[in-house]
C-alpha cells in the first residue's frame, strides 16, 4: 500500500492532474487518504442487503461486470478507497457561504470531480501495468442508481459505504462520510484482483464518529441546510435533490461558472466534523506539548 500511497500523492502534486479549475496554480484537493477492504469482507453483503439487493454491487459483482470471462473468489479482491480533502481555501470559502454555495466549492464540485475521474484512471493504469486487473465500479457503464425499498434513490455502488468498508469512516446525521480529515471530502474506489493489506477500521458502529452519537449533541449540519433537508430525524434525500436540482445549480448557472452543476455542500462546512473527527481527542499544540 505504501508504494500505491506515494504514487498518488505524487500524481496529486502535479498541478496538471490537480488544479481548482484548468490552468490554476491552486489545487482542487489536499493529499488523500487511502484505505483498502478484502472483497470477501462480510460488510460489503449486509450493505448490499441493506440498501438493495437486487442491485447493489459487491466487489465481486462490479469486477465480474468488468472481466467477465475471469471467476475470482472474494477474497482474491482488494477494494482500495481514498478520501480527496477539501482544501482550506475551499473550505474557508463555503464557511460563509449560505443559502448558496461559495464559488470555490462549486469549482471543487464539479472540476475536482474531473480530478477524481482522473485519479480513478490513474489507479487502474498503474495496477495494470503492474498485472493487475481493476476497475473503478462508477466508471462502468451500467453503473447508475436505482430506488431502493428502505431508502429511495440509491447508486449501484455507493463511494461513501465502500470508504466506510475500507477503514475510512463513519457517517454523520447528514449522511456525510466523517473521515480522519473530516467530512469536506470526495471519494473514490477501485476492485483490484491482487493482494494487499487490509485497513482495520477503527470503528464498531457505522455512526460512531457523529456528534449527535457520540456525544448527543451537535445541531450543526441541521443549521447549515438552507433547504431544510436535515431535521432531528435525519437527511431527506428527495428535499436535498430538490433543492440542489432546483435552486442551486441554476444559481451556479447564472451566477457563478456558466453552466449547471449539482453544488451545494453546506452542511460539509462551519460544522464540528468540517476538517476532522470531531469525537478524537484534539491533537495538542506544539507549544502545548513542548
Amino acid at each position: 500500500m505504501r508504494d500505491i500511497v506515494e504514487n498518488v500523492a505524487a500524481w496529486m502534486d502535479d498541478r496538471a492532474n490537480n488544479a481548482i479549475e484548468p490552468g490554476s496554480d491552486l489545487p482542487a484537493f489536499d493529499t488523500p487518504l487511502l484505505g483498502c477492504a478484502s472483497g470477501a469482507d462480510p460488510l460489503f453483503e449486509r450493505i448490499k442487503a441493506d440498501i438493495g439487493p437486487e442491485f447493489y454491487w459487491t466487489p465481486l459483482d462490479a469486477y465480474r461486470l468488468a472481466f467477465p470471462e475471469e471467476a475470482p473468489a472474494p477474497e482474491e479482491l482488494r477494494v482500495i478507497s481514498w478520501v480527496l480533502p477539501q482544501t482550506a481555501h475551499t473550505r474557508a470559502a463555503h464557511r460563509k457561504a449560505g443559502p448558496m454555495p461559495s464559488i470555490e466549492w462549486s469549482r471543487a464540485r464539479h472540476f475536482g470531480e474531473m480530478v477524481n475521474r482522473g485519479l480513478r484512471l490513474f489507479m487502474v493504469e498503474l495496477l495494470e501495468s503492474r498485472g493487475v486487473n481493476a476497475v473503478a465500479p462508477v466508471m462502468l457503464p451500467t453503473w447508475g442508481r436505482a430506488m431502493s425499498r428502505r431508502y429511495g434513490f440509491a447508486s449501484m455502488w455507493s463511494e461513501r459505504h465502500t470508504a466506510h468498508v475500507c477503514g475510512l469512516g463513519t457517517f454523520g446525521h447528514c449522511d456525510g462520510l466523517i473521515t480522519p480529515v473530516g467530512k469536506a471530502v470526495r471519494l473514490g474506489s477501485v476492485v483490484a484482483r491482487m493482494e494487499m493489506e487490509t485497513t482495520p477500521r477503527p470503528y464498531s458502529k457505522h455512526n460512531e464518529w457523529c456528534l449527535r452519537v457520540s456525544k448527543g449533541v451537535c445541531k450543526a449540519c441541521i443549521k447549515r441546510c438552507p433547504a431544510g433537508a436535515i431535521s432531528e430525524s435525519g437527511h431527506d434525500k428527495v428535499k436535498c435533490k430538490d433543492y440542489i436540482r432546483g435552486v442551486t445549480g441554476p444559481f451556479v448557472e447564472s451566477d457563478q461558472l456558466g453552466f449547471r452543476v449539482n453544488s451545494c455542500g453546506l452542511c460539509q462546512a462551519g460544522t464540528p466534523c468540517e476538517s476532522r473527527n470531531p469525537s478524537a481527542p484534539k491533537e495538542k499544540k506544539l507549544e502545548e506539548v513542548g
